[in-house]
């Protein structure tokens, strides 16, 4: 069974971009929200939401499952997903 995967990022964020990318080549089914493109009710309750498992509110912020990778860690990404 697959994991629920999201994935919280910045439009502009480079480390997202290749976060989104890594997700799409090995066609992961993943929920993402560009958090910078909320207004600014939503953003500041995806970001209470976010502190919750980071709370230095860094991007990317991925939750595979139960597990919480910040920042683009491919090896940490592939392993959790349990692709090659």
């Amino acid at each position: 069974m697959q994991q629920k995967t999201v994935l919280y990022a910045l439009s502009t964020c480079s480390h997202c971009k290749a976060t989104k990318k890594l997700l799409n080549q090995h066609a992961v089914p993943y929920s993402c929200t560009d958090v910078d493109q909320l207004d600014s009710n939503e953003r500041n309750a995806v970001l209470d939401e976010i502190k919750k498992i980071n709370p230095y509110c860094t991007f990317p912020t991925l939750v595979i499952g139960d597990r919480v990778i910040i920042g683009y860690r491919e090896v940490e990404i592939k392993e959790a997903l349990g692709i090659g």
